[in-house]
């Protein structure tokens, strides 16, 4: 069970990595004003998580790439948080329920941490 946590783990971040290549206009709008250099910081975030990804797959790299996750999930924070300060809906974008953001931010981000944490010895 262990193992399929980590494979999914590596799936999950490669394919939200290449996500960011392949639809970045879905990203524009979830990234705060005040972060300079939205189009660099979105290709950065898809490289990063596919770098990370790739990394979960070798022993000797794992810890490191899940704290790598996990700091990265750290940093993603400030979106969350801008995303339910405009409402929870990007003006041709995505929209969906505050709830729900609020649910990613409290709910999804911790466990997401946690799954980063159970597969660095894994």
């Amino acid at each position: 069970m262990r193992k399929l946590g980590l494979y999914a783990m590596v799936v999950f971040y490669l394919f939200a990595g290449m996500n960011h290549f392949l639809n970045p206009d879905f990203y524009y709008g979830l990234i705060p004003e005040f972060i300079p250099f939205p189009i660099f910081t979105n290709y950065l975030v898809g490289i990063i998580e596919i770098f990370l990804g790739v990394l979960l797959l070798f022993r000797k790299t794992r810890k490191w790439s899940a704290f790598g996750i996990i700091i990265l999930l750290v940093l993603l924070v400030p979106s969350h948080v801008y995303f339910i300060t405009i409402g929870s809906c990007v003006p041709n974008g995505l929209c969906i329920e505050e709830w729900i953001s609020w649910s990613r931010l409290v709910i999804g981000q911790p466990l997401l941490v946690l799954w980063a944490w159970s597969v660095r010895n894994g």
